[in-house]
């Protein structure tokens, strides 16, 4: 599938999906929203990939939505439904039951940052900046922002950064516990990688039902996560993947699978 505004690319069990408008710090437009919709049902439907890259082009991750399309009246159910229709495979990212990573170079504005933070691991170069720039445009927060933020840094921290509006680096991210880890631009990728690829080693079921849990773990209780887990423990523990992993325990022999180190 031959795309305008983004690339795919699927090799060695990872996807990368790439942001490729660099000349507008690649803001989402219209056009985009579908090919991230189409690119992602691509991923969805292909086994052989083990976990998703999210990035940008150029030295950017997204400045958020294409201000210079927001011209002209819309009416509010028109700007309901446009946004719907986004939403549709945002929930579909949200829910992948493989392992999602942000990439995130350069600036992660608005919606670029809500982008983001769908994500299970973002890590960012060290000139990463962002910005919920939503106040400054007389918009509210929005692409799931207002779900994902409160439960990584508090209900606090989301209320100052949300209505502040205000631009913070890549270190005041990690001290918030945005990002997991900072890195010089150069090695970004090489990173974001490594760690993917780390993925095709282990257990796809594993890992689909542990982002599951964690998917609802705010929305349940501890008794109905204890039942939860009792009941995708009794799934896991019937695979290929957990009998060789407990052959070579026994058998002395080093894990397969393994964390990069960074």
């Amino acid at each position: 599938m031959t795309f305008q505004t983004i690339l795919l690319e699927i090799a060695g069990g990872v996807a990368t999906i790439t942001l490729n408008r660099p000349s507008k710090k690649n803001a989402f437009d219209m056009l985009m929203r579908r090919e991230l919709a189409q690119a992602l049902e691509q991923v969805r439907g292909d086994d052989a990939v083990r976990a998703l890259i999210l990035t940008g082009a150029g030295g950017d991750f997204c400045a958020g939505a294409d201000i210079g399309g927001m011209t002209g009246e819309v009416s509010s159910e028109a700007g309901r439904k446009r946004m719907q229709s986004m939403y549709a495979w945002l929930n579909k990212l949200v829910e992948l039951d493989r392992p999602v990573i942000a990439a995130v170079d350069g600036v992660a504005y608005g919606a670029g940052f809500s982008l983001a933070l769908a994500a299970d691991l973002l890590i960012a170069s060290s000139r990463a900046r962002f910005c919920l720039s939503f106040m400054r445009i007389g918009l509210v927060p929005d692409c799931g922002v207002l779900y994902t933020l409160p439960r990584m840094v508090g209900m606090q921290r989301a209320r100052e950064l949300m209505y502040s509006a205000r631009e913070f680096d890549a270190a005041a991210a990690q001290e918030y516990g945005i990002v997991v880890e900072v890195v010089p631009a150069e090695s970004l990728l090489e990173r974001a990688r490594a760690i993917a690829s780390s993925f095709a080693n282990a257990s796809a079921v594993a890992l689909a039902l542990t982002k599951a849990g964690l998917n609802r773990s705010f929305e349940s209780d501890f008794a109905s996560l204890l039942e939860y887990e009792s009941a995708a423990q009794a799934v896991a523990i019937t695979t290929d993947p957990h009998r060789a992993a407990v052959r070579r325990f026994l058998d002395k022999q080093p894990t397969l699978y393994k964390w990069p180190a960074g």
